[in-house]
């Protein structure tokens, strides 16, 4: 019959293996029932009883040992004792009004029901764990409800029912990095706070790749690599290789070993000193000689690891020229000993805050170069420009140390990858050997990779396009190739195999030229550019101011009443129109003339009347005809 409990009681932890529902189930250690003390429907327990020794019958002498026997087995299936007691056992109704009566009104149990309970080792229950504690789960069956322990848990509740918990990007405290956010491929990268945050101001910090896939280039790309600075070497150490490629020596350690097991390279020894893979020296084995061969047909660079194309486009969007805020007073002190007339000023400054184009026009040597060198300076922050990137397996050579001039690292530099330059923003300049080639990839056979034109090399800083109109090919057509990247920021390439590529035109592009204007330029370019400004000629005043300001920079003395000898003496009568640049030019001959006649240089008659023989001579015989 069914266990009964009484209100109040503490349920048993599990039910007899004899009343469970799969009566062939055997019972494991586990599962040795332990009744509660205060049960009264649990027999006492059994006495131990030696091996080869039968137990004693209640209240009677005990029985002399008898005859070992062969282990009783049970037999599977229903349980005859079961089926003895199923008729007499008390129906529903009868348990239930059991169960409500108190522990003194319940009925006796007939003796013949009464089991012993099996044998339970004694056991510490402090020393058993919490999670070895728990019963065996009670079989389903009409019993009153207990509660079992008031520090029951609630049930798990699925994790696709949990409501979202929003992920607020923790706020780093003053001058400290932002925690680098993790994202797939080469696109992991630690965005930093506008205007500081790092080193520098820069809005863009490339975090250093720490896996191969977060370089965003394909294990078989960084292999040829690995390949061609070995061959191009002769031999290599890891250290080196790393260095070339400007990848983590772990990154270049995992490549040179999988090369290593393919029996592409080999080691041939230590070099320097130290321990580990770096120090090793890895030379080519005959098995690479056709793979490597396959390799320099394809492309032949042998640089730093490009970067993709895509990463290069959204870094570009980061470091914009069109997002800087020019005001007259930083201006002023980036132009240095510039003479600058308000009017320029006043005309240069909405232009680079808008990021737009500017045509500047005038007569020859009054400071338009001079003026875009300035303002370049005037532009917030540094940017990264990449060594080369990646174009339809491609590469295309970005970086230029001519053009580009590179920041040096100090110890409070934060790490960040290598394949990055960090540089100020760039002034390109081209004149009259412009073409329309050059504005275009430049894909070399021999070495089978491109270079980048121009205006790609300038991006995020300045192009100038000096003595625009002398160029070999004609305004018109140089003008109609500017006039999309002008309008839409961005320009297209075309690669050797005729596939158009568009890169981004983040450039402030500025135009100069001596000519006239109307002879070069129509309406079409003229709405697409802005901003237009004529550099003027200085006046006696300016020339003065000048000149003292280059004869503080040459180190000679400057004299008022020689330069004001100058004007009266060789200007006024010619009729000669004052240029910004003369008075440098004029000074450095004047110098050059003193050190010849081993006298110190100092502004006077005799050497300015020699400069300016040498210096207007063009101008004096074309007056004379």
């Amino acid at each position: 019959m069914a266990e009964q409990r009484r209100p109040g009681a503490n349920p048993p932890p599990f039910e007899s293996p004899e009343f469970e529902t799969d009566s062939g189930r055997a019972v494991t250690p586990r599962e040795v029932p332990t009744y509660p003390p205060g049960n009264v429907l649990s027999a006492p327990p059994r006495p131990r009883v030696p091996p080869g020794q039968a137990p004693a019958a209640p209240g009677g002498p005990a029985r002399p040992p008898s005859a070992p026997s062969a282990p009783e087995r049970r037999p599977i299936g229903p349980s005859p004792f079961l089926e003895r007691r199923a008729p007499s056992s008390p129906s529903p109704e009868a348990r239930r009004v059991i169960a409500n009566l108190p522990t003194e009104q319940l009925p006796p149990v007939p003796g013949e029901l009464r089991r012993p309970a099996p044998q339970v080792p004694s056991m510490d229950l402090a020393a058993v764990p919490l999670e070895k504690r728990t019963a065996p789960p009670v079989p389903t069956m009409d019993l009153p409800s207990v509660i079992v322990d008031q520090r029951r848990t609630a049930p798990p509740v699925p994790t696709s029912e949990l409501p979202p918990v929003p992920v607020e990007p923790r706020r780093p405290t003053s001058g400290a990095p932002v925690p680098e956010r993790r994202m797939t491929g080469t696109m992991r990268r630690a965005a930093v706070g506008e205007g500081g945050g790092v080193a520098g101001s820069a809005a863009f910090w490339p975090a250093q790749p720490r896996t191969l896939a977060d370089t965003g280039l394909t294990a078989t790309m960084v292999e040829e690599l690995v390949l061609k600075a070995i061959f191009f070497a002769g031999e290599m150490r890891g250290m080196d290789i790393a260095n070339r490629l400007k990848l983590p020596s772990a990154i270049i350690d995992e490549v040179v070993e999988g090369l290593r097991r393919q029996k592409y390279i080999d080691i041939r020894g230590g070099g320097g000193s130290g321990v580990g893979k770096s120090t090793m020296i890895y030379q080519l084995t005959t098995f690479a000689t056709d793979v490597l061969r396959q390799i320099l047909d394809r492309n032949r660079y042998n640089g730093p690891a490009p970067v993709s194309l895509q990463e290069w486009i959204e870094v570009v969007k980061k470091q914009t020229v069109r997002s800087n805020r020019i005001t007259r007073q930083r201006m002023e002190d980036k132009f240095g000993d510039l003479i600058i007339r308000d009017y320029i000023f006043d005309g240069i400054g909405p232009a680079m805050n808008s990021g737009r184009a500017i045509f500047f026009y005038g007569p020859p040597g009054n400071g338009k170069t001079a003026i875009c060198q300035g303002m370049v300076n005037c532009f917030d922050g540094e940017i990264f420009i990449p060594h080369a990137i990646l174009i339809d397996d491609f590469v295309v050579r970005i970086f230029d140390s001519i053009l580009h001039k590179p920041i040096e690292d100090d110890e409070s530099t934060q790490p960040y990858d290598r394949r990055w330059v960090r540089c100020r923003r760039p002034l390109v300049v081209v004149g009259g050997e412009l073409t329309l080639e050059m504005l275009d990839l430049v894909y070399s056979p021999e070495v089978k990779y491109y270079e980048a034109p121009f205006q790609m090399k300038a991006t995020n800083g300045m192009l100038l396009i000096d003595d625009f109109g002398r160029q070999k090919v004609s305004p018109k057509e140089l003008l109609n190739r500017w006039i999309v990247p002008l309008e839409s920021d961005v320009d297209m390439l075309t690669l050797h195999t005729g596939k158009k590529v568009q890169v981004p035109f983040d450039v402030f592009a500025a135009f100069s030229t001596n000519l006239e204007p109307s002879d070069l330029v129509d309406d079409a370019f003229l709405r697409r550019v802005r901003y237009k400004l004529e550099v003027q000629p200085p006046d006696e005043d300016l020339f003065h101011q000048i000149f003292e300001v280059m004869c503080r920079k040459r180190g000679v003395a400057y004299d008022a009443d020689m330069v004001q000898y100058l004007i009266d003496t060789h200007y006024k009568p010619m009729g000669r129109r004052f240029a910004a640049c003369q008075p440098r030019d004029l000074l450095d001959q004047v110098i050059d003339m003193a050190h010849y006649r081993g006298m110190a240089p100092q502004l006077d008659q005799d050497l300015i009347d020699s400069a300016v023989r040498s210096y207007f001579v063009r101008f004096d015989k074309e007056q004379q005809r």
